[in-house]
């Protein structure tokens, strides 16, 4: 595997901070040739048509818990402008798959697949990637994975799903090898339909029977794969069904998945990250779940802290996704208990996003006691960002 050499950029770089930045103190320079020297590889992540804002930003900030990739946010006209070349990995996040497609256009489209089949590149999917990915009649996608995906019933809703990985997947992800079941963020994700002539590499099943729907037939999806691998051409794919990138203690898996796909070693992380333990049980959005989500959201707006409290520790409980999101506004609640419970959840759910919101909060906060949560929450949030390990 040829990988392409981040010295030009860094050269690139450094001397545009040589040029503007001539009232810099020798320190400064000497940090910043530290910070760029830590960069071996390029990733891009997808941000076109149809890819998920917020899945391009978590993903994003997934990828920066590895300190050894330079992250970059690559657009359809960036692919045409030539700047796969500079890529060692390509990730597409969620969103739609065939919206992602047609924001690719024609010329993309083959411009991604060369990336991978001659030039030996990397790709991984996640969830609406799977599905760019997969190989199905009638469908548009980029048919890399002898693969396709059950196209009835596909949107089969949201939750908290539980999978497990085989040997091959313990060994590419050996910090999980001592557990049988594990739990992943899913929303509508891809159930592949694996032949049996030259399938691609099954590295994990689901377990939880995902058919949230009313009326959608049960038991399809046990069993079926939660992450594969294969080749195409000289390059390598991974796609993951679900949503690694927005479930604490499970965030590394992306960078992990970038670095499989380009054979790059398989270091790994700070145990400030690595916590599948954090989760012990499936939660899938039925009726009841969405009542009491959409309740507690209501709740945050209520002018009786108390009910603002257990809404957000309602929302904690059943792993609601946009409530993390919702919680950064309460950062500036009147009540100092709402503040701190904010800046906590933050903090638990691994949001590194929210560091400007939470140094915002904290330099405007005259409570010292919710100053010294916000300082501290700030810290460990940004000690989960670039803790590389030794294999």
């Amino acid at each position: 595997m040829k990988l392409i050499p981040y010295s030009r950029t860094t050269f690139l770089i450094f001397s545009i901070f040589l040029c503007f930045g001539s009232c810099k103190s020798g320190s400064d320079y000497k940090q910043l040739e530290e910070l760029q020297s830590l960069k071996k590889y390029a990733a891009g992540v997808y941000s076109g048509g149809g890819a998920s804002v917020i899945c391009v930003l978590e993903t994003v900030e997934a990828m920066q818990l590895d300190q050894e990739f330079a992250i970059s946010s690559i657009s359809p006209i960036d692919i045409q402008k030539g700047k796969l070349d500079s890529l060692d990995v390509l990730i597409f996040p969620g969103g739609s798959g065939s919206k992602e497609y047609l924001s690719l256009g024609q010329s993309g489209v083959q411009k991604v697949r060369e990336f991978a089949r001659k030039e030996g590149k990397g790709l991984v999917g996640i969830c609406a990637g799977g599905y760019l990915f997969a190989t199905m009649e009638g469908y548009p996608s980029l048919q890399l994975l002898n693969a396709g995906t059950f196209r009835d019933h596909y949107d089969r809703g949201r939750g908290l799903i539980a999978f497990d990985l085989n040997d091959k997947g313990k060994e590419i992800f050996h910090e999980l090898s001592a557990h049988d079941t594990l739990f992943l963020q899913y929303y509508d994700g891809p159930i592949y339909r694996i032949p049996q002539n030259a399938p691609p590499l099954v590295l994990g099943t689901i377990i939880s029977d995902i058919a949230i729907r009313t009326g959608y037939p049960k038991y399809l999806t046990p069993g079926k794969p939660s992450f594969l691998t294969a080749s195409f051409g000289e390059g390598k794919i991974m796609v993951t069904v679900g949503h690694p990138e927005s479930t604490p203690g499970m965030r590394w898996l992306v960078p992990r998945m970038a670095r499989y796909v380009i054979d790059a070693p398989l270091v790994t992380y700070d145990s400030t990250v690595i916590r599948p333990d954090i989760n012990q049980k499936e939660i899938l959005y039925l009726s009841d779940i969405i009542a009491l989500e959409n309740n507690s959201r209501w709740g945050l707006y209520s002018d009786q802290d108390s009910i603002v409290l257990a809404s957000l520790k309602n929302l904690h409980s059943i792993r609601s996704r946009p409530s993390i999101r919702w919680s950064t506004g309460l950062l500036r609640h009147r009540a100092s208990s709402v503040r701190i419970a904010a800046a906590l959840y933050l903090m638990e759910s691994e949001y590194t996003s929210a560091i400007p919101e939470l140094a915002s909060a904290a330099r405007f906060e005259e409570n010292p006691r919710v100053q010294a949560v916000l300082e501290e929450v700030i810290g460990k949030l940004s000690e989960m960002k670039g803790n590389n390990r030794t294999p």
